[in-house]
């Protein structure tokens, strides 16, 4: 296993993609601080390039590459926002991106992907599918692995959204970030405890809560093929995440499908935001108050959402 990522590698990573990523906006509602009973910062990664804080990670693990590493190119699995990210960070940076993506993987992220010039691979909708095809992929082309949040790379730059968030909110209580992989709570636990004397707490959904069974059991207890409506977090924590959650003593709480779909409409309604399942998993938290704290901040991770299957239209 790779050495866990370290405020320095957040802060280099930092500067590594500075000339590439948004600092994002801090955006806030007094009508939800009164739902949640708190001031709440959200630190919003929907605003952020290609549509979500996954710009962050592929960017840092692109632009890191050597020159000989990135002419073979990259090559990865992913549902949408990490295929999107990595798509966009290659043409960038003038390399070729292979795509690994599931059947069922929303239509407008797909098509995102392939905007940015990547070729997308189809696969079955299994995380073993998924990882026989771009194993398949990587043998045939050569490409280097760019994995969606089992990289110390990817961590660190996804850390880079909390070392943002607290040199523009002071004095916060909590952080929360959704969990699927691990990639963004990681990067986020190992940046706030560095920064200040917050808690880091992860939210994810009920239907896919093996972030807080593997915690409670001390190893990694997958989810196999969860249904949930937050696409992005249906993974499972991987080898280097799970370590780093770990030895951060990072928490977990866990919101249902309907309490998912209440906090995007009363994100849309009171801010004018729109954001995809997987970034109201942390403020449906908030709102039911299943996080405590005076100060909290949320990492709203992204915006990719296909209108035409809006759950409260």
């Amino acid at each position: 296993m790779s050495p866990l990522p370290t405020i320095e590698d957040i802060r280099r990573a930092a500067a590594r993609i500075a000339p590439h990523a948004h600092v994002t906006p801090i955006m806030t509602s007094r009508t939800i601080d009164g739902i949640a009973g708190a001031r709440v910062f959200f630190k919003c990664e929907n605003l952020q390039r290609a549509g979500a804080f996954k710009f962050r990670g592929a960017c840092n693990a692109v632009m890191a590459l050597s020159d000989d590493e990135a002419r073979r190119g990259v090559a990865t699995h992913s549902s949408g926002n990490h295929a999107a990210a990595l798509a966009l960070a290659a043409r960038i940076r003038g390399v070729a991106a292979h795509i690994v993506m599931p059947e069922s993987a929303p239509a407008v992220k797909r098509a995102a992907v392939e905007g940015y010039g990547a070729r997308v691979v189809s696969c079955a909708p299994t995380l073993r599918s998924r990882e026989e095809t771009v194993a398949r992929v990587l043998a045939e082309t050569g490409a280097v692995l760019v994995h969606p949040y089992n990289d110390a790379h990817v961590i660190a730059g996804q850390g880079t959204a909390a070392l943002e968030l607290a040199s523009q909110v002071e004095d916060l209580d909590a952080v929360v970030a959704p969990v699927g992989g691990g990639g963004l709570l990681s990067g986020t636990a190992i940046a706030t405890s560095a920064l200040s004397r917050a808690r880091t707490i992860g939210a994810e959904p009920e239907a896919a809560d093996d972030a807080v069974r593997s915690l409670r059991e001390g190893k990694i207890l997958p989810s196999n093929d969860p249904t949930t409506i937050a696409d992005g977090l249906r993974s499972s924590l991987g080898e280097l995440t799970f370590a780093v959650l770990r030895a951060q003593g990072v928490e977990i709480v866990t919101v249902s499908d309907a309490e998912i779909v209440e906090a995007m409409r009363v994100v849309w309604e009171r801010m004018k935001l729109l954001i995809e399942p997987s970034a109201a998993v942390p403020a449906a938290a908030v709102l039911l108050r299943k996080v405590q704290g005076a100060r909290i901040g949320v990492i709203l991770s992204g915006g990719n959402v296909e209108l035409s299957a809006l759950p409260f239209t």
